[in-house]
């Protein structure tokens, strides 16, 4: 008699491909808690609570934005790693920043202050100059994890501080000529021009004909000539000494005598000549032409020691608690 025991082999199979199922439904479903898991806390990171202002309560994902709407701001100024490094520098203060913006906004809204949406699609348009197409402005904007709709919110707040700053403090600022004419008299050491040396340059890209160059000008040929005669640009120069040329630069100007040529100097891959056309001495300027200058730095002193007292106020009459 044989013994059939080909019957029992399905049912082990089939009992195997039952338990792989079950483990790889419960592998599927523990990889989908974890991920529901990660996402969950990135909203919760997202959605924590970093301060509350009155009855506004300011969220990670509100200092996120209001750093990247920074950012935005700054890219007029600094490009790259100076711009990265000038975020880096005010991200400890960024915070404190935005609550206080939060205090001047609630301000403007229990003033019942109204900003026009052509002023803030104007702004927009201002923004978008900065590139060269729309897509790369919106491209700009989703790699700070902002939309159009959050620029047009953080612009048209902007706004309304703006606003409520200029009604508060703005206006009532006064600054007098006797406070001009103080200033100057207390700093007129700040009002002083160092000597200028004006100097005109040559370039040249080969070495033997720099030096065929400066035998003729030491001949008397004037430079004009020189450079017109060997299709060369004359560039026209004017610097202080205080650092404000290359060093190699500076210590052949300011060796030169009046109307006298420098010998060729290298300088990364190309000759320079150079002749000292001018001295301007030094001199204390005069009161009428600073007073603007002195002006505007006595109005924006007093504006932001007058904003600073005028926040602090808001603060003292405020409930704020940073988590």
């Amino acid at each position: 008699m044989k013994i059939k025991r080909h019957k029992s082999k399905p049912r082990l199979q089939a009992a195997g491909c039952s338990l792989q199922a079950k483990r790889i439904s419960f592998l599927v479903f523990t990889c989908g808690l974890w991920l529901a898991a990660c996402g969950f806390t990135n909203l919760y990171a997202q959605d924590r609570i970093v301060a509350i202002v009155n009855n506004d309560i300011v969220t990670q994902r509100d200092l996120n934005n209001f750093i990247n709407f920074t950012t935005i701001q700054l890219e007029e100024q600094y490009k790259d790693e100076e711009l990265e490094d000038k975020i880096q520098s005010m991200k400890s203060d960024l915070l404190d920043k935005l609550i206080d913006d939060r205090l001047i906004l609630q301000e403007a809204r229990r003033e019942k202050i109204n900003i026009e949406e052509a002023r803030v699609k104007a702004r927009i348009e201002d923004i978008k100059k900065r590139y060269a197409s729309d897509k790369e402005f919106q491209n700009a904007l989703l790699q700070q994890g902002m939309s159009q709709a959050d620029i047009e919110t953080k612009i048209k707040e902007q706004l309304l501080m703006y606003a409520i700053i200029d009604a508060k403090i703005k206006r009532k600022i006064m600054i007098n000529p006797a406070e001009v004419t103080d200033y100057y008299e207390n700093n007129k050491d700040k009002f002083i021009i160092s000597e200028q040396r004006e100097f005109e340059s040559l370039s040249i890209d080969n070495e033997n004909t720099a030096n065929d160059l400066y035998q003729k000008l030491k001949n008397n040929e004037g430079l004009q000539d020189v450079a017109k005669e060997n299709s060369l640009e004359l560039n026209k120069f004017n610097a202080q000494k205080n650092g404000e040329l290359r060093k190699e630069i500076e210590d052949v100007i300011f060796q030169l005598n009046l109307e006298e040529v420098s010998s060729p100097i290298k300088i990364e891959n190309k000759y320079y000549i150079f002749k000292l056309v001018n001295i301007i001495p030094t001199r204390q300027q005069t009161l009428s032409e600073n007073q603007d200058m002195i002006h505007a730095f006595l109005y924006n002193k007093k504006l932001q020691e007058e904003l600073t007292k005028w926040v602090d106020e808001l603060k003292q009459r405020s409930y704020i608690k940073i988590m």
